[in-house]
């Protein structure tokens, strides 16, 4: 593997295929999202195949994960969001996934990746705005200008609301693309530290990558919660436009 910190983010094809001019061969940040997204999905499979009154260890992660979002929803958007939980689930731990996954010796972090993290975050504005539009027609334009503003304010706050409607799936993707991508490259960066320096001189920085790894562990969680979060806000604002 190369020493270069960046170079673990470079998308090589595993099956070359293409259509047309057109590539679309099975690469390695494929293969990554299939593995994590089946891991995701084993997990939640045999958490849930022996439902006992005192739980194992993997049917208590996986119950505690099932309440961790169903609690989300209720917090954020109320019993009106429960539809949208098999939603949200899925957000989240897709990008768990993703996240912990990566921190795998040799394994990719996908959602280091600025175009894997627009895509979702296309996804959860798209899936925003059919809800507005589905549960309140054309009264979900409100949402960019509130009924009974002076025409001044009106003026200067729909412009204002409206930028701010579009970059979001700017901001959902580029807080958890450079968080990753921080991170793993401050980890690349210590081990190489610690090969380069010997076996005495790079204990210290090895030490260091330790306590970095447990750190991006907690940050992989975070992010994951902190994008699903913001999804749950998103429907809350769609669901209940003028509230």
């Amino acid at each position: 593997m190369s020493a270069q910190p960046l170079h673990q983010f470079e998308i090589h094809p595993i099956i070359p295929l293409s259509l047309g001019s057109v590539d679309v061969s099975f690469t390695n940040a494929a293969l990554a999202m299939v593995l994590s997204s089946t891991l995701m999905a084993l997990l939640f499979v045999f958490g849930a195949r022996r439902r006992e009154l005192v739980p194992s260890r993997i049917q208590s992660i996986a119950e505690l994960g099932y309440k961790t979002i169903a609690t989300l929803i209720d917090d954020n958007i109320g019993t009106k969001g429960h539809v949208f939980l098999p939603f949200v689930f899925s957000i989240f731990f897709f990008i768990v996934g993703g996240n912990v996954f990566g921190l795998l010796p040799y394994a990719f972090t996908f959602t280091s990746h600025l175009i894997a993290t627009f895509g979702l975050a296309v996804l959860v504005i798209s899936v925003v705005t059919i809800v507005g539009f589905v549960r309140h027609g054309t009264k979900f334009f409100r949402t960019f200008a509130p009924v009974g503003i002076p025409w001044p304010v009106f003026l200067l706050l729909t412009p204002i609301e409206i930028i701010s409607y579009c970059s979001r799936p700017f901001s959902l993707a580029v807080r958890l693309f450079a968080n990753m991508m921080a991170g793993h490259t401050m980890l690349k960066v210590f081990a190489g530290f610690s090969v380069g320096l010997g076996a005495l001189w790079g204990l210290a920085p090895m030490c260091v990558n330790v306590v970095l790894t447990a750190f991006e562990l907690l940050i992989a969680v975070l992010q994951a919660y902190v994008f699903s979060v913001l999804t749950c806000v998103y429907l809350h604002d769609a669901i209940y436009v003028g509230h």
